[in-house]
């Protein structure tokens, strides 16, 4: 078969002018990698946002949904590249204007990649630096999703354009969209499950943009028309190589303005981005930027978590922890002699790992993730718990607070349901439940959902420096006898008289007028976003 701009004339039809099936392949793996790149730097704006803002589903919506709403104005601008003339003379100044349209449509295809390639690796870097500067970064977050998804929309219809010159609309536009598809599923899988857990977000960006630059110089080593274009190609492709590991010092002094103390240890795991800072004896821990403990004052709220439920229940052999990776409460839990096996059920490895393995930590927690008597599972606790075999007499649950439908739906109706089925019948549950001060309602809705299910439900309170007061439920099938409660083992914070005491609510936490959280209606994150927080950060 002839290549491109070779043409074979037949009387009274126009010069047909065919590419070579090394270079339809080629373009249909152009259509891969473009829908790949394109979906991967979609997730990447997502979660970058959301760990800048915290709100998950927002960042979301407006990185994917913008992107994609900009991808539709790409395609309708597509239409006025390469534009037809209108005055034909003879079958040879048709072909002559096919010619000429497709080697167009091929230029302007490898100028939008080498656009592409490195606004793809730095415009992630500048979001983050617009945060640093206190920025409006939901404005830079619309223009970025703006500007990737209108270059990516112009991506398809042109290489669309450019095979149905050859193998007509129908064939083109199945082979087209059927590589799209596909590029997009492993664009999606690469994202969280390769790139930013191996090496984080903003070398990922880097990479991702390497990609179109290296398939513009692969275009230009075998489309004659493009062989200008093949060494630009291969200049951005090995700049942004290069550029990808010096984004890591510069990401990291950038991250460090975001915290008061020095960071020691930070990972990129497929879930969240986990931050240990230290300064002198305080070391702290930050999920996707908000705080979980400080070590001056954990203590605080691990024992107000563990020990009245462990009090109340009239037997302690069985335990099951839910989240806790940090092996904090269950330092606590496993202070009580008669608990003879924990069941520990985390999401997130790289938490767990470094619980056993940062010193800092391992002094924390006492070693307590080695202890003979704690099995830890890696795994979703809202998937796992159901199918347990085995009843727990202290159901322990240390989620973190439910600022994300994905979280609301671990303190939601349906999945307390499935807690009962594991709770042993003279078992005690207890969650931790929001600020009732700086979410009074998330704390109020927490008790109220508890209670939908049958459950003696008992709210407290403590207060904790770091996080100021701080609100628990406590549930089980029978009322509870506070005066009863007894503390035989060590604490530093709780006392036996304060224990019997903690379920009398200061005058200013009240209870009631809220909904029920439920799986298909998780109010729960309304009632977590509410202004009062801006008075905390």
């Amino acid at each position: 078969m002839a290549s491109l701009g070779q043409a074979t004339m037949q009387a009274g039809e126009p010069e047909n002018l065919s590419l070579s099936r090394r270079q339809r392949h080629l373009l249909l793996a152009a259509t891969a990698i473009s829908s790949s790149c394109g979906l991967a730097i979609e997730l990447l704006l997502g979660t970058l946002a959301s760990y800048l803002v915290g709100n998950q589903a927002l960042a979301y919506g407006v990185a994917v949904g913008g992107f994609l709403a900009a991808m539709g104005v790409g395609s309708y601008l597509s239409r006025f590249i390469a534009v037809p003339g209108n005055e034909l003379v003879g079958v040879q100044a048709e072909s002559d204007r096919l010619r000429q349209e497709q080697q167009q449509l091929l230029t302007t295809f490898a100028q939008i990649e080498l656009a592409i390639a490195p606004l793809s690796a730095l415009l992630p870097l500048g979001l983050f630096i617009l945060f640093v500067v206190n920025g409006p970064v939901w404005i830079g977050l619309f223009l970025v999703t703006l500007l990737l998804g209108t270059l990516a929309g112009l991506e398809v219809p042109l290489l669309t354009r450019i095979l149905e010159q050859e193998a007509g609309v129908r064939d083109a536009l199945s082979g087209v969209l059927a590589l799209d598809y596909l590029g997009a599923l492993v664009g999606s899988l690469a994202l969280p499950v390769v790139l930013l857990p191996t090496v984080g977000m903003f070398p990922s960006a880097a990479l991702i943009g390497a990609l179109p630059a290296l398939m513009v110089f692969a275009l230009g080593r075998t489309f004659p028309q493009l062989r200008r274009w093949r060494r630009w190609g291969l200049v951005v492709c090995f700049g942004l190589f290069a550029l990808a590991p010096l984004t890591v010092p510069l990401g990291d002094r950038l991250e460090n303005t975001l915290y008061n103390a020095p960071v020691i240890s930070r990972i990129q795991s497929p879930y969240q981005r986990i931050v240990l800072t230290r300064q002198a004896a305080d070391v702290r821990l930050f999920l996707d930027g908000d705080l979980q403990f400080s070590t001056l004052d954990e203590y605080r709220y691990h024992e107000a978590l563990v020990h009245p439920a462990m009090s109340a229940s009239r037997d302690r052999r069985r335990v099951l922890l839910m989240g806790a990776g940090d092996g904090l409460a269950l330092r606590e839990v496993l202070k009580w002699p008669e608990v003879e096996r924990v069941l520990l059920i985390d999401l997130d490895a790289a938490v767990i790992n470094l619980a056993r393995r940062h010193p800092f930590l391992v002094q924390a927690n006492a070693h307590a993730l080695d202890d003979p008597r704690v099995e830890v599972r890696q795994a979703d606790a809202f998937l796992t718990v159901p199918t347990l075999p085995e009843t727990f007499d202290v159901i322990i649950a240390d989620f973190p607070d439910p600022d994300r439908d994905t979280l609301a739906k671990l303190y939601a109706q349906g999945f307390y349901q499935r807690l009962l089925t594991r709770l042993a019948p003279a078992g005690v549950l207890v969650t931790q439940a929001s600020s009732p001060f700086f979410a009074p309602r998330a704390f109020a809705c927490v008790a109220a959902t508890l209670e939908s299910v049958g459950l003696s439900v008992h709210p407290y309170v403590t207060d904790v420096p770091s996080f100021g007061p701080w609100g628990f439920v406590l549930a089980m099938r029978a009322p509870l006898q506070a005066a009863t409660l007894k503390l035989p083992v060590a604490t530093k914070f709780l006392t036996e008289p304060l224990l019997q005491q903690l379920f009398q609510l200061p005058k200013d936490v009240q209870l009631g007028n809220v909904e029920i959280n439920r799986l298909a209606n998780p109010v729960l994150v309304k009632y977590q976003a509410d202004p009062r927080w801006a008075a905390y950060h």
